[in-house]
C-alpha cells in the first residue's frame, strides 16, 4: 500500500509540474497569455472541466467509466431551461431541478451497469446518445436563453470574492469548483461511500463475498456522479447565459483525460481529486495556450487525443511498477 501511495503522489507531482512547465512555455511563447483577463477565461473553463472531472473521477475509481457525463451536463443545463425559462420558475427550483435530473440520469445508467449488468462502456454511450437526442427533442434543437431570469448568469461568471477583494476576480465558478471538490474529496475519504468507492475498484469479488450489497453501492456511486453532472450543467449554462442543446460530446474526453492525468487509475482503486484538480488545470492551460498561439481547432483536438493516449499510457507503465 505505501508503493501503491508513492506511485500515486509521484504522479500527482509530476502532473503538477508538468503544469508549472505548460504556464512558463506559454509565457514565453506569448505575451498576451499571462493577463488578467487571459488568467480568467482559464479559470473558468477549468471551472466546468473541473467539475466534470470530479464526477468522472468518483466512477473511474470503482473501476469504471461513464462516457455521458459530457451529454448529461447538456441535458440538465436544457431542463434548467425548461424550468426557469419556459415555466417562469424561480432561480433555485431551476439549479435543483438540475441536480436532480442530474441524479436520476446517473441512478440510470448505475442501474444498467448493476442490475441490467450491462458493461459501463456500454451502458453509458447508450445513456450518452439518449440524454443528446433528448436534449434536442425538449428544447427543439434551438438554445433555450436565461435572459428573463435575473442572476443565472451571475452562478458562474460574478465574482462573490472579486466584490471582497477588486484585484482578485475570482469567478464565482471556481469557487464552486472547489467547494464541490472539498466535498467530493471529505466523501471519498471519510465516509462509507468512499471507502466502498476505493474498494469496488480494488477488488469487487472480494467485497460481494464479504456480504456487501455491491450493486446498490453501485448504483449510489454513479447516482452522485450524476448530481456532480447536473452542477456542471448549471455552470455552463450560467457562463453562456444559455442551454446549448447540440454542446456537450466531447467534454467527456477532457474529463477523463483529466482524471487520468491526475493520477486515478483506469483500473480502479486509486485516485484524488487534488489530482484531477491538477489535470483539469493542465488541459485549461493546454487548450487556452493553443489558441492564445493561433494553433488551429483541429490540430487542437490532435494533441487532446495523443494527450489521452500517453495519459493511459503512463498509468498502464505505472501499475506495472507498483
Amino acid at each position: 500500500m505505501s508503493r501503491l501511495a508513492a506511485s500515486g503522489a509521484h504522479q500527482r507531482l509530476l502532473a503538477f509540474a508538468s503544469l508549472i512547465v505548460l504556464l512558463v512555455v506559454f509565457s514565453v511563447a506569448s505575451p498576451n497569455f499571462m493577463q488578467m483577463s487571459n488568467m480568467i477565461a482559464i479559470l473558468q473553463a477549468t471551472s466546468v472541466n473541473g467539475v466534470l472531472a470530479v464526477a468522472a473521477t468518483i466512477v473511474i475509481i470503482t473501476g469504471g467509466i461513464d462516457l455521458s457525463v459530457g451529454t448529461m451536463m447538456t441535458f440538465t443545463a436544457v431542463i434548467a431551461g425548461v424550468i426557469l425559462t419556459y415555466g417562469g420558475m424561480p432561480l433555485p427550483l431551476g439549479v435543483l431541478g438540475a441536480i436532480a435530473t442530474g441524479a436520476l440520469c446517473g441512478f440510470c445508467s448505475g442501474s444498467f451497469i448493476a442490475r441490467m449488468k450491462i458493461p459501463p462502456f456500454i451502458a453509458t454511450l447508450g445513456m450518452m446518445l439518449i440524454l443528446k437526442g433528448l436534449s434536442l427533442v425538449i428544447s427543439g434543437t434551438k438554445p433555450i436563453y436565461f435572459n428573463g431570469t435575473p442572476g443565472f448568469d451571475q452562478i458562474s461568471r460574478g465574482s462573490l470574492i472579486g466584490n471582497i477583494l477588486p484585484f482578485l476576480p475570482i469567478p464565482n465558478g471556481v469557487l464552486i469548483l472547489f467547494i464541490v471538490a472539498g466535498a467530493a474529496s471529505y466523501v471519498l475519504g471519510r465516509t462509507v461511500l468512499g471507502r466502498y468507492t476505493f474498494a469496488l475498484g480494488s477488488n469487487e469479488e472480494a467485497v460481494r463475498l464479504s456480504g456487501v450489497n455491491t450493486g446498490s453501492w453501485k448504483v449510489a456511486i454513479y447516482t452522485v456522479s450524476g448530481a456532480i453532472c447536473g452542477i456542471a450543467g448549471i455552470l455552463i449554462a450560467s457562463r453562456l447565459n444559455s442551454a446549448q442543446p447540440a454542446l456537450g460530446q466531447g467534454y467527456e474526453l477532457e474529463a477523463i483525460a483529466a482524471v487520468v492525468i491526475g493520477g486515478t487509475s483506469l483500473s480502479g482503486g486509486r485516485g484524488t481529486i487534488i489530482g484531477t484538480l491538477i489535470g483539469a488545470l493542465i488541459m485549461a492551460v493546454l487548450t487556452n495556450g493553443l489558441r492564445v498561439l493561433s494553433v488551429a481547432q483541429e490540430w487542437q483536438t490532435v494533441v487532446t487525443g495523443a494527450i489521452i493516449i500517453m495519459a493511459v499510457y503512463a498509468d498502464m507503465v505505472r501499475k506495472k511498477e507498483v
